[in-house]
């Protein structure tokens, strides 16, 4: 797979983004939903771009997928779960990237046994 082509990732990219730039919008702003959401987006948006730049390390995927589970849980632990506007924009981020590292397992999976230093070159 060739690099900076794997939509599950762009899509990842822009949760991310998304999550980190709606704190200027949505309110209120209470607990530690700014900073948890802008950590998370910002780690989220990284995983996904290295993801992106090496499509064949499935271990970002893995990456991705575990930021965007503690994104979606992020409301209870920063206790900002009552407030719906910065609740639901984490609930939504982290849902999506959680979907999309798993659905970009299989193509990084190919990707990497396709690379020179993929399982099937070992083999041979």
């Amino acid at each position: 797979m060739k690099r900076w082509t794997r939509w599950q990732d762009w899509v990842a990219v822009a949760a991310g983004l998304y999550a980190v730039l709606a704190t200027m919008w949505t309110t209120p702003r209470t607990g530690a939903s700014v900073s948890m959401m802008v950590v998370l987006g910002i780690l989220m948006i990284a995983a996904a771009v290295w993801s992106l730049a090496a499509p064949g390390l499935v271990s970002m995927e893995w990456i991705l997928a575990a930021i965007g589970a503690l994104l979606f849980l992020s409301p209870w632990f920063g206790s900002f779960a009552g407030s719906a506007g910065p609740a639901w924009t984490a609930w939504i981020c982290g849902g999506v990237g959680v979907v999309a590292g798993l659905w970009a397992l299989v193509p990084a999976e190919k990707a990497h046994h396709a690379s020179p230093g993929g399982h099937r070159a070992a083999h041979a």
